[in-house]
């Protein structure tokens, strides 16, 4: 392979010293846990606690399986040429499969910005409770909001490299740590205090729904690759991969189950919508905000890199990134529900680059040497990332336009 068909991963760095089990892990952490969190409540509330624990288990399983896939794809093609999944996607199908995996991760990272400026948008709008909406322009409070943080995300965005950002990212995740052990203690006060009536099952019809959810919070297949090249000890890197992703599960539980039970049938599509007035309440809130507005420009950072790589001979191009920007910002003002939408990249996208890609590359490479469970089982996954994915985004859009 010509050094034109690698993709490079800067964010990574290439003289960077390798990394110890405890870095991995904070890795790991940092990559998973994101806005996907903040919509798990709601999804618990539509799904009944039980089934929203079951279902996040049993997806943190199966995509922490489907992760550690690509970690012996990589090997048996040559890790020197492969430092990324869209590499991998090039080793095992050429152009097309990098194309494939490209328009996932575009479409993945960039609905995870709409997710923040939906969020923001409302939260700010429920914050400062505005009465009234503009009567000129009928522009709606949240709208306004979005359209606020349009051109401050237009400065962060041409920023050239993630290091100068790199001090507001560790402010954003510290803010964000302190705003959501502020919920997590609030919930289990208002619980033990109210005690509202939850159900644990809510029925197949929601199955799929709070599956795209789960699929939404864990997704992170694209950091696997970068981070098993930087760790020490290669060989511990299942080991840390699973550690990671069982204690997230763990918190991702925790964190929907308490918000449910707190508010019941009450609970919000956005978390901050049930916080009562009050300053604590809307430190948080801004907290929250915060961490999502200084988040965005870090995921919008792989788009950067495979439009500049496939329209501009990958260098940077300050339009190019002011346009994506734009798009972003007017996908957000069309989408009226925030866990809604999270289900809906969840299923339609997430769920491709999670389940369906892993294994099906992993078949491809291995066919000739892997039995006929290991061959049943990764077409079965294959066969699930699609049946979820066709279903999940027939369900989300159901609920997005109401559709009966």
């Amino acid at each position: 392979m010509g050094p034109a068909a690698r993709e490079d991963t800067p964010l990574l760095g290439k003289e960077r010293p390798l990394s110890s089990q405890f870095k991995t892990f904070a890795n790991v952490f940092i990559a998973i846990v994101g806005a996907g969190v903040l919509g798990l409540r709601y999804a618990f509330k539509r799904t009944g606690w039980l089934m929203g624990v079951l279902t996040l288990f049993s997806v943190a399983a199966l995509i922490t399986h489907c992760m550690m896939l690509l970690v012996p794809i990589r090997r048996k093609l040559g890790a020197a040429n492969i430092g990324s999944f869209g590499d991998l996607g090039f080793a095992v199908c050429g152009p097309l499969g990098r194309f494939l995996v490209d328009i996932l991760i575009i479409l993945s990272q960039a609905g995870f910005c709409v997710g923040y400026l939906i969020f923001i948008g409302t939260t700010l709008a429920n914050l400062f409770n505005p009465t009234t909406t503009l009567t000129l322009s009928h522009v709606s409070p949240k709208s306004l909001y979005i359209w606020g943080c349009f051109p401050f995300q237009l400065g962060l965005n041409s920023v050239k490299t993630l290091t100068h950002l790199a001090p507001l990212s560790i402010f954003a995740d510290v803010v964000d740590l302190g705003a959501m052990a502020v919920v997590i203690v609030e919930d289990v006060k208002i619980a033990v205090e109210q005690r509202p009536d939850v159900v644990a099952f809510g029925g197949m019809s929601v199955f799929f729904y709070g599956m795209g959810v789960a699929v939404y919070a864990f997704e992170g297949v694209g950091m696997v690759l970068p981070l098993e090249s930087e760790m020490k000890d290669k060989e511990k890197f299942g080991k840390v991969l699973a550690l990671s992703m069982g204690i997230i599960a763990l918190l991702f539980g925790a964190f929907g189950v308490l918000g449910y039970m707190a508010f019941g049938d009450e609970t919000m599509d956005i978390i901050t919508a049930n916080l009562g007035p009050g300053l604590v309440s809307s430190l948080v809130k801004l907290g929250l905000c915060i961490n999502l507005f200084f988040t965005f420009p870090l995921m919008m950072n792989p788009v950067f890199e495979i439009v500049e790589r496939r329209f501009w001979s990958g260098m940077y191009c300050v339009w190019l990134r002011w346009l994506l920007v734009l798009a972003v910002t007017l996908v957000a003002l069309l989408v009226p529900n925030f866990a809604d939408f999270l289900s809906l990249v969840g299923s339609s996208v997430c769920c491709a680059l999670g389940f369906v890609l892993p294994a099906l590359f992993h078949l491809m490479v291995f066919k000739d040497e892997i039995g006929w469970k290991q061959r049943t089982f990764n077409s079965g996954i294959v066969l699930l990332g699609l049946v979820l994915a066709v279903s999940g985004t027939w369900s989300s859009l159901s609920e997005i336009f109401n559709w009966n």
